[in-house]
């Protein structure tokens, strides 16, 4: 078989870099999951520097696939907006296991510590699971900045 420049940039777009040498993701197969972070008032921009400092750094080091980050524009019954971002995983097991490990990680402890220290930052959180339906386009890559 025959592997397209496309095939290869949608495997290293969805693999995680720790683990694309021995579990690349099947963009067809990978459990999807859609988290949205209702900040704490006044919390948004602390909430987003902790994602941009440690957090995606630490889903990586546990095996989570950071696909997308967003800021949700403010509207009346979310003056502050939200955080929604999308995480890939081979399996729900996989899943599981991944935020067993995050949760558990001395260092994430330490900076949700710090970074709690005035507050929690997160007033919510939802969380939807989901694959990819078979007419589905297939991620895109986005370039780096």
């Amino acid at each position: 078989m025959r592997t397209t420049p496309f095939a290869c940039l949608t495997l290293a777009l969805l693999a995680p870099p720790a683990l694309a040498q021995s579990t690349a993701l099947d963009p067809h197969t990978a459990i999807y999951e859609l988290r949205t972070y209702y900040p704490a008032p006044g919390k948004l921009a602390a909430l987003n520097d902790r994602f941009r400092e440690h957090t995606l750094r630490l889903f990586e080091k546990h095996g989570m696939r950071n696909v997308a980050y967003w800021n949700e524009q403010p509207k009346e019954e979310a003056p502050d907006g939200r955080v929604i971002y999308i995480l890939a995983y081979p399996s729900r097991e996989a899943r599981d296991a991944s935020w067993k490990a995050f949760s558990a990680d001395p260092e994430w402890r330490a900076v949700a510590s710090r970074s709690e220290a005035d507050g929690k930052l997160v007033a919510k959180v939802d969380s939807v699971f989901m694959t990819l339906t078979d007419y589905s386009p297939l991620p895109a890559a986005v370039p780096n900045r």
